[in-house]
């Protein structure tokens, strides 16, 4: 029990970010999530095509099936 009653008295400690602050850093993960996503998301496209090429580049027509 000591346990949750020092946590608990720690959370009472912490400086909790205002709604202004809880709002605009949301948003800065959210964008910087989607921004993340979109660069895999091409690179992935990126490799695949490569690889895909490179594949077609060393096979020859009659063991494609």
């Amino acid at each position: 029990m000591r346990y949750f009653s020092d946590s608990f008295s720690e959370l009472r400690k912490v400086t909790w970010p205002t709604k202004e602050q809880l709002v605009q850093l949301t948003i800065i993960v959210i964008i910087f999530s989607l921004i993340v996503a979109l660069i895999l998301g091409i690179l992935d496209y990126g490799f695949s095509y490569g690889f895909n090429s490179l594949i077609d580049l060393f096979t020859s027509p009659s063991e494609v099936a």
